[in-house]
């Protein structure tokens, strides 16, 4: 059961940030929706929320496009920050408190800030190492850009630091037959001085929090320990670049703080940014000073060892800041049974969804279809078949017939009955339970399930609707048909609020369709009166010749 909040608690969500070197396709979508559900649903609790993320804006891969194109790296990554507000806030309605980018000046201090505290407190060092230097390309190769063989599990395209497919984390010169990733070419290997984190120093520590952690994915958990037990390396957070964050230490000008340490930094870089923006400095104290605030890191699974193992060790070496206690990580999201491929261009592209489909719909399949627990993979024939048999007939067709039926026959609207038959107070009870059921599955996470208790009372309330035939009964029992009708819209108005977290335009919609504005709070609502104003379906049924037409743009 869930516990009423006589103090409110202060909740921060921590949203992977998209990196900028293109567009979002669907599978990067489906390890950041979670954030925005949790946020939702915390809100209604009436708790404290601040929900951030940002454009994750340095990097080689920028640094080349950008040369391709003759521009500023800034000029890549500002085009796709763009992009990405206008897809993830306006378009599926992610309801960031802070949305920023890694190019802000309050991200460059908080970052210098950490690194010279940490380096002040020997967590930092420098060492000089061999790197791989492309000869043709004229530069040094940073992880993304080589690439070869993962000595433990032999996956022939394992980055330079880290093996996707077994996890391993690596040094560069371990890695076989090591290619250049942009021109194939063999590197060579030069002496070059960095800095490096001393992640040897937080194994014990790791090893007692993954221990005792609760609310992780079983991905996060059997990742985490699997890289513990085969002991952590110190890694470079450097690079010889002159795109990104600059070490705050002098005789480095030609080196940056490197972009997997400086843009978990973001996380209390954009709480400070919102605390600035509330005309509050020290606003974002009471989410990372205090005990009582529980922190969410939403993302997918290449990113675990970055919320799991690097961010936590900077976090206990950095002092005072709350450590994640959460790790929400979504595994992987395949089109067609296969890899997204923006090379082969077999992807969904975020902005063109957004142009030709309604985003709630996405937002729905993605979670009640979505990579929660293991690998899935999008069909645009099974996106067509979830939309159409479950959200347009099943919810979709209840709140319809319902509103219809009120408009019809009752323009002036309807009271909620004083007395109640047995079928109807079971329904009311399942509806009032709803909330409990849905509210647990939230908080841990179980964003499928609780989204399919939502839908089964709607299928129930569907079930009572044929029962009851409100459009026989109004031909000689009126009375009976208002009662029943009155019942079914209570529990569209139940829906509304248990579906906000999930699918946040459908409240607004309903709130356009009836002169009963759904409450904006987590519980069960008082029944009242309704009437219908300007009706309209909540969701447009997907035609066969949309179905085909995206399918014939794969590839």
């Amino acid at each position: 059961m869930l516990k009423k909040q006589s103090v409110k608690k202060k909740i921060f969500i921590g949203a992977a940030w998209p990196y900028a070197n293109g567009s979002l396709h669907l599978g990067h979508v489906a390890g950041l929706i979670g954030g925005d559900i949790i946020a939702r649903y915390y809100r209604l609790c009436a708790n404290d929320v601040l929900f951030v993320s940002g454009t994750d804006c340095h990097g080689t891969p920028i640094v080349i496009e950008a040369e391709k194109k003759g521009i500023h790296p800034s000029k890549i990554a500002e085009k796709y920050h763009k992009e990405f507000i206008k897809t993830l806030v306006s378009g599926l309605n992610f309801s960031y408190d802070c949305y920023t980018k890694t190019t802000t000046e309050k991200h460059k201090e908080v970052v210098q800030n950490i690194f010279l505290k940490l380096y002040k407190k020997g967590y930092i060092y420098t060492k000089t190492e061999e790197l791989p230097f492309c000869p043709k390309c004229k530069r040094f190769l940073p992880d993304r850009y080589i690439e070869g063989e993962c000595p433990k599990c032999h996956y022939k395209k394992a980055r330079g630091d880290q093996c996707d497919e077994c996890g391993n984390l690596m040094n560069t010169k371990e890695l076989l037959r090591a290619r250049c990733k942009n021109c194939n070419n063999t590197p060579e290997w030069k002496s070059s001085e960095h800095f490096f984190l001393k992640l040897s120093s937080f194994q014990n520590k790791l090893k007692k929090r993954v221990a005792k952690s609760r609310g992780w994915r079983s991905n996060a958990t059997k990742f985490t320990l699997n890289l513990l037990k085969e002991g952590l390396p110190d890694r470079a957070i450097t690079r010889d670049t002159e795109w990104g964050v600059p070490i705050p230490l002098k005789g480095y000008t030609n080196k940056r703080i490197y972009v997997w340490f400086e843009a978990v930094c973001g996380y209390l870089s954009a709480s400070k940014e919102w605390s600035e923006k509330q005309n509050k400095k020290n606003k974002w104290e009471s989410f990372w000073l205090k005990d009582n605030s529980i922190h969410y890191y939403v993302h997918g699974k290449d990113n675990i060892p970055f919320h799991t193992i690097i961010w936590p060790s900077m976090l206990m070496a950095f002092g005072d800041l709350h450590l994640p206690d959460k790790i929400i990580s979504s595994e992987y999201l395949t089109l067609e049974k296969k890899q997204f491929s923006k090379s082969r261009n077999w992807a969904v592209w975020l902005p063109d969804f957004l142009k030709d489909f309604d985003s709630e719909m996405l937002r729905y399949y993605l979670i009640i279809n979505g990579p929660e627990n293991s690998d899935t993979d999008f069909s645009w024939k099974e996106f067509q078949t979830k939309i159409n048999n479950e959200l347009v007939a099943n919810f979709g067709n209840l709140a319809h017939r319902t509103f219809s039926l009120i408009k019809k026959n009752f323009p002036n609207g309807i009271e909620f009955p004083k007395k109640l038959d047995n079928k109807s107070k079971q329904l009311l009870k399942q509806a009032e339970k709803s909330f409990t059921l849905i509210g647990e599955a939230i908080q841990e996470a179980r964003f499928r399930q609780g989204l399919k208790i939502a839908m089964d009372l709607s299928d129930q309330a569907n079930q009572y609707l044929s029962d009851a035939a409100p459009w026989e009964s109004v031909k000689n029992n009126h009375s009976q048909a208002a009662k029943d009708l009155a019942v079914t819209a209570h529990i569209i108005r139940c829906l509304a609020i248990l579906l906000n977290p999930f699918i946040p335009l459908t409240i607004k919609r309903i709130k356009q369709i009836t002169k009963n504005d759904p409450e904006k709070i987590w519980q069960y609502p008082t029944p009242g009166f309704v009437q219908i104003a300007d009706l309209k379906p909540l969701y447009k049924k997907i035609d066969d010749s949309e179905i085909k037409n995206q399918i014939e743009r794969l590839g």
